[in-house]
């Protein structure tokens, strides 16, 4: 197997062709959904997207996510797209499908979970439910309770405060993982991530993290351990461009690199809604699908909005290929 410097993290090794929790490395980005005009899913459209983003060199992606507007999509169109997707991965031996579930109700995501390990994903993204607020011994019966369900498929836990108002710690995360060996990863997407990292990285045996957030804080994350960024995929090229600086030893180039992409980010991440608008508008105008759209409700990007995201197109425009041929 042949894997690139863009998805080997720093000082780590190259990972086994047998071993999908260790293909979940470098830049692992979250699908978008295309939709038509009229709002329909396009499945030909998300075939595109999936081609697009095994095209920059990535070694695992995930589907589907917030950046997927999962909220937003059927039961039919959740496995529709989820076939497309694993028809692609599947026969690749050197690239991970993570299959996410986000259920609030135990029975549901484990039956949910079960269905797409069953379907051929490599591995399962779990965001912990939050509707409610469940109890800290509650969230932690769900997350043994998937576990169990798929083992040995490896997890990755998505740990998400802000969006979820859920509260997890190293300790707690530590204890689940001792007991389950198929918690593989954490995505943190805590703000800052940081320290989380750290504590996770400083176990025996370390906890891989990986960093959320469209990768706002990804150089702190790289510094404290995290072995991934997970961001949405319409600008992967930079991402993975960032993530090889760090790899082959250049950190002056890839903070450099970061520092000029921060400024969209950090005001993009202000709102879901408008890092998914922003992004459908970026993958619009570079000719990777043919619209825009977003499930409502949704961010209405404004005429500025419109203009920051031309100036990024093109001042980015010598990693961000025209993709419309």
């Amino acid at each position: 197997m042949s894997v690139s410097p863009a998805t080997v993290s720093p000082g780590e090794p190259v990972p086994e062709p047998d071993d999908a929790g260790s293909l979940v490395r470098g830049v692992s980005p979250v699908l978008a959904v295309p939709f038509t005009a009229t709002g329909d899913i396009d499945v030909d459209g998300f075939r595109r997207v999936v081609r697009y983003v095994l095209g920059t060199g990535v070694s695992s992606m995930m589907f589907p996510g917030f950046a997927s507007e999962y909220y937003k999509l059927t039961e039919d169109e959740r496995r529709t797209l989820t076939a497309v997707l694993l028809a692609e991965t599947g026969p690749r031996a050197d690239v991970a499908a993570i299959v996410a579930v986000q259920d609030h109700a135990t029975r549901l995501v484990v039956a949910r979970a079960r269905e797409a390990v069953a379907a051929g994903a490599d591995l399962i993204n779990l965001l912990p439910p939050h509707f409610l607020s469940p109890s800290r011994r509650a969230l932690v019966d769900h997350v043994r309770a998937v576990l169990d369900a798929v083992a040995p498929t490896p997890v990755v836990l998505q740990y998400a405060p802000t969006e979820t108002g859920t509260s997890l710690d190293g300790a707690t995360l530590a204890a689940i993982a001792a007991a389950h060996p198929n918690l593989r990863l954490v995505k943190v997407e805590s703000s800052p991530p940081g320290r989380l990292i750290a504590e996770l990285a400083a176990l025996d045996p370390p906890l891989a993290s990986i960093e959320g957030y469209a990768g706002v804080q990804l150089p702190d994350a790289i510094r404290r351990g995290a072995v991934g960024t997970q961001p949405g995929c319409s600008f992967t090229e930079i991402y993975v461009e960032i993530w090889r600086r760090f790899a082959e030893g250049d950190t002056a180039g890839g903070e450099d690199l970061h520092r000029r992409l921060l400024p969209y980010i950090s005001y993009w991440m202000l709102d879901t809604e408008l890092i998914i608008a922003a992004e459908k508008r970026i993958s619009y105008r570079r000719g990777l699908i043919a619209s825009d759209l977003c499930r409502g409700p949704a961010h209405e990007l404004d005429a500025e909005e419109r203009r920051v995201i031309d100036r990024f197109l093109a001042e980015f425009a010598d990693l961000l290929p025209d993709l419309s041929g």
